[in-house]
């Protein structure tokens, strides 16, 4: 068992509890996007116990993190909010050298990958005008059409997790369940967190086959989408200026922090790219 992965779990599962904080960014700080992928992909095949090594300390940090830390989060977003997202701002700024090293950027991108860059990217700053939900109150008991709600929101806040940029809490957000799903963390409504968790179950199966493939057969096109996502989500998190002089110094120390944190715990190996597109 590869027990350092706790660590990666619970930074990526404090990252999933945060609107507009993408899991799949933390993995690539961290250097393990392409095995989480792999390691997931491969779980559902015949050599499934050969991920169980990297997948189970992955899935026991995220599952701590989740269970413990849903309080924590929801009292810094509460408390305080603009040094929170200035944090995670660090860190997205942070992992984009590294990314773009990884695409060897100079090299392969041509006019057709950065035209992709910049769309996606301005799709996904686009989302960061449309009103969400998060005001509603949280769902508590659990019937069929409820399931079904809950089922599909997690499967699409899975496939989300697993993209650079996307936040799968932004998504939940957007469908109205976020409250629903952090008070079913806090207060360990296990029926409502089992109908979205199913959904996720079945999300990250999909994506990450899908993710997967098109890293593989549309390498370069694939990165310049990711990098796009990235830089989008830039204007979700960002939580604009505080006109108080003691928040704007908090937040600008934050932002230093997880810019330290990815230098410091980005990967310097290269990611193998299988074939030029």
């Amino acid at each position: 068992m590869e027990w350092k992965n706790i660590y990666r779990g619970i930074l990526m599962g404090i990252s999933d509890l945060i609107p507009g904080v993408s899991g799949g960014t933390i993995a690539f700080i961290l250097g393990i996007y392409d095995r989480l992928l792999e390691s997931i992909s491969g779980f559902f095949s015949r050599d499934w116990k050969k991920y169980l090594g990297f997948l189970v300390p992955l899935g026991t940090g995220i599952a701590i993190t989740l269970l413990l830390f849903s309080r924590v989060i929801e009292y810094l977003l509460e408390q305080h909010y603009e040094a929170t997202q200035f944090f995670f701002m660090g860190l997205i700024i942070g992992v984009i050298p590294y990314i773009m090293k990884q695409a060897e950027v100079k090299k392969n991108f041509t006019a057709r990958h950065l035209v992709i860059l910049v769309v996606i990217g301005a799709a996904l700053a686009v989302t960061a005008f449309i009103p969400t939900e998060e005001n509603l109150a949280p769902i508590t008991s659990l019937t069929l059409p409820v399931f079904f709600l809950l089922f599909f929101s997690g499967w699409l806040a899975s496939m989300a997790m697993l993209l650079p940029g996307i936040s799968g809490s932004f998504i939940l957000l957007l469908l109205g369940v976020y409250s629903t799903a952090i008070n079913a963390l806090s207060s360990l409504n296990i029926p409502i967190a089992m109908a979205i968790g199913a959904g996720v179950i079945v999300g990250f199966i999909v994506s990450s086959k899908a993710i997967q493939y098109l890293l593989e057969h549309f390498t370069y096109v694939t990165y310049a989408a990711i990098i796009g996502l990235i830089l989008g989500s830039l204007f979700v998190v960002f939580p604009g200026f505080s006109a108080d002089s003691t928040t704007l110094i908090t937040s600008l120390i934050t932002f230093a922090l997880g810019l330290v944190f990815t230098l410091l715990f980005s990967s310097p190996k290269k990611t193998a790219i299988t074939e030029e597109v």
